[in-house]
């Protein structure tokens, strides 16, 4: 559990949007991201759910493919740095 915990703050110190992230972490973390989760139907960012599902539950629920996704979440921080 610690080196699974120790890969997501290194992620979040990059600035990484990783599948493991739960959708509201993204959404708190990143709010540029909204935009590209509702583009794809995603509009559970503020429903319970969020909280605990992560991306990649999430992108497989709604018939995403999770590394399509992840690939634009990614583009759409780095544009904001």
């Amino acid at each position: 559990m610690k080196k699974i915990t120790k890969i997501k703050e290194k992620a979040k110190e990059k600035g990484i949007i990783r599948g493991g992230m739960t959708i509201a972490e993204v959404v708190s973390r990143f709010p540029e991201t909204v935009d590209v989760l509702m583009a794809h139907g995603m509009s559970c960012i503020g429903c319970p759910i969020a909280m605990q599902e992560t991306l990649e539950q999430g992108a497989k629920v709604h018939g995403i493919e999770p590394k399509k996704l992840l690939e634009e979440l990614n583009a759409k921080i780095k544009k904001k740095k």
